[in-house]
């Protein structure tokens, strides 16, 4: 009996204690720091899609606490525009509420994507992403998704998103002629190679934030670098130009900036040149660097969050150019530079930014305390630089007018809007109207001027003061032609860089 009585007591401390690992096993935690784990961060799925298909690919979530957990919810981002489906462990839905992991156990989520790259971009996009998101215990935790549904040159390869890679031809030239469409993965810096987009080619960026060291932490990510010993040649031509931008065609995406970083001329490239070529949706247009040079032509520079192009101490000559829908200044110029900007258009509507800034110094703190200065020379002809303030122009010289030849600016037969500019900086620029901008008009905002702003028409008015108010332009070479390939009047051309026929 005795015998049985301890057989029996260990039969019962066996049980409870197989009752109290079963009641953990299924207790369900309420910690707020629970954090599941998942078997990838990012799911990718490989495929390129040629024709219409479809492609499926899993992952598990883990938990590894002691504890079951109750998954909230579990939904895709998109939510009904979702191009995704989604079931987990084998429950299918978009969407779905409550879901158990048991302690120290996983479960399959799998994801199916269909693609028709027939369909126009707006449809099928280059990239197509999505997020699942899970909510546990009031915390909050994501699964990137990312496939690809159109038919392209995906560069240097579609894993390459927050990755800097060095592309080189040694000395050579790269020609990016392919029918097919670029698309750019992270940040792309060419070296002692000519990269040459001739016309027609369509290039678009991939953006997003993105991490690295190099570029001092966290940043967006969507770079073409142009390093000192290589050079950027665009050959667009008015039938057939070079658009650069990002690559969300959506509608809801096509005027959005900010979608990639920008072009940057690297210090000291030199004969970069650009040709008939549209760069937009970016945070900038094109940034030249330091003693680095460009040629731009018959151009367009707009939908940026930040200026649509920048020269810092650098060289730019400028033909026919627009630039517009800026976030910052449209057209900035620091620590000077040698600059020729000709029938240009420089607007800026709707934003607390001018048109147009020049410096001959950069601030590297914020008191100004310690910063560099070089000389400025700039040259305006028969360019336009309006918008919706009452000064479109700033100009900030560090030597505050004691040497001319430090901030040297001339502008000629242009449009400008000024109005403080003329009355502070202790008089320095008064007389601007007649020294440096001599002949300028300085229109008000009730005059004629582009067709309709607000719908980025900036062909000139019918009724336009830009009329017949530019100069013949024969040196240092002839521009008998407008941006849009229109004959300029060989005697009284217009201002900026549309002629009116």
């Amino acid at each position: 009996m005795k015998q049985f009585g301890w057989v029996a007591g260990a039969a019962l401390a066996l049980m409870l204690l197989m009752t109290h690992c079963i009641q953990d096993e299924f207790a369900f935690t309420t910690d707020s720091n629970v954090r599941l784990e998942f078997s990838v961060d990012t799911l990718r799925f490989d495929t390129v899609f040629t024709a219409r298909g479809s492609a499926t690919r899993l992952f598990k979530i883990y938990n590894r606490n002691d504890r079951a957990v109750r998954i909230a919810q579990i939904t895709l981002e998109s939510g009904n525009s979702a191009r995704f489906r989604m079931n987990v462990d084998g429950v299918p839905g978009n969407t779905q509420t409550n879901v158990e992991v048991l302690a120290k156990d996983s479960i399959y989520v799998f994801v199916e994507v269909t693609v028709d790259p027939d369909q126009p971009l707006s449809v099928s996009p280059f990239v197509i992403e999505d997020r699942i998101v899970f909510e546990t215990n009031g915390n909050t935790q994501y699964v990137q998704l990312e496939a690809w549904g159109q038919n392209a040159n995906y560069f240097p390869s579609r894993f390459n998103k927050g990755v800097a890679v060095r592309l080189t031809c040694g000395s050579g030239q790269l020609v990016w002629d392919d029918p097919k469409p670029y698309v750019l993965y992270g940040a792309v810096f060419v070296d002692s190679c000519e990269l040459v987009i001739p016309a027609g080619a369509r290039i678009h960026v991939h953006g997003g934030v993105a991490q690295s060291e190099i570029f001092g932490g966290v940043y967006n990510d969507g770079i073409l670098l142009i390093q000192p010993s290589a050079r950027l040649t665009i050959k667009g031509t008015k039938e057939n130009p070079v658009i650069i931008q990002g690559d969300r065609l959506e509608p809801q995406f096509l005027n959005a900036a900010g979608q990639w970083n920008g072009i940057v001329i690297g210090r000291g490239s030199r004969g970069n040149v650009i040709e008939y070529a549209t760069v937009r949706n970016s945070r900038f247009g094109i940034l030249v660097d330091s003693t680095a040079e460009l040629t731009a032509r018959n151009s367009r520079f707009y939908n940026t969050s930040s200026s649509g192009l920048i020269g810092y101490r650098s060289t730019i000559t400028a033909e026919n150019c627009l630039i517009y829908n800026n976030g910052a200044t449209s057209l900035l110029l620091l620590q000077g530079g040698d600059y020729n900007f000709t029938y240009c258009t420089i607007a800026s509507y709707g934003v607390n930014a001018s048109a147009l800034g020049m410096s001959n110094f950069f601030c590297h703190n914020e008191d100004c305390t310690l910063r560099s200065e070089y000389r400025l020379n700039a040259r305006f002809r028969n360019s336009i630089i309006f918008g919706s303030r009452n000064d479109e122009l700033e100009l900030s010289d560090v030597r505050g007018g004691s040497d001319p030849a430090f901030f040297n600016i001339r502008f000629e037969h242009c449009i400008v809007r000024v109005q403080e500019l003329l009355k502070f900086n202790n008089g320095q620029y008064a007389a601007f109207l007649d020294n440096q901008c001599n002949p300028c008009l300085n229109p008000t905002r009730m005059d004629k001027l582009f067709a309709d702003p607000s719908a980025a028409d900036y062909s000139l008015d019918s009724l336009s003061v830009a009329q017949g108010q530019a100069m013949p332009i024969d040196f240092p070479r002839p521009i008998a032609i407008d941006i849009e390939g229109s004959s300029r009047d060989r005697t009284n051309p217009d201002i900026g860089c549309y002629e009116r026929e």
